[in-house]
């Protein structure tokens, strides 16, 4: 497996800040865009930048690249720069990311349930369409 993890939560790993390892976990995985960038690597395949980027509506450069960094430096997505002109960079799912779509995909189906039963309820009246 990877060795590679965040320096920011690997200080606080050593010092005891997280009560559980639910919290590691959620520190590693939240971002606006972190999730879902893992459904799309894990099951999708492989990405380039402006191919995620056009996943999400009015993402910024910077914001999608700093999620994918922390992605890629705690290990749980790689990146891969091909050498030929111009230059070609391509995202994909480690080892430990893989570890992680289990979770991703019962989030997933939680939502679509939990979606589908406030429609029945008419608490949700308007149709929901995945992007």
């Amino acid at each position: 497996m990877c060795e590679s993890l965040r320096e920011d939560i690997k200080e606080k790993l050593e010092s005891g800040y997280y009560h559980c390892a639910k919290e590691f976990t959620l520190s590693v995985i939240s971002g606006k865009y972190k999730v879902v960038i893992l459904w799309h690597l894990g099951i999708e395949g492989p990405y380039r930048f402006n191919g995620l980027q056009k996943l999400f509506d009015g993402v910024s450069h910077k914001t999608l690249s700093n999620q994918l960094k922390e992605l890629v430096e705690d290990g749980i997505i790689s990146r891969k720069v091909y050498p030929e002109m111009p230059p070609k960079v391509e995202y994909s799912m480690t080892e430990l990311g893989y570890s992680l779509l289990p979770i991703i995909e019962m989030m997933y189906e939680w939502g679509t349930n939990r979606i589908q039963q406030l429609q029945e309820e008419g608490i949700l009246k308007t149709s929901f369409e995945e992007k």
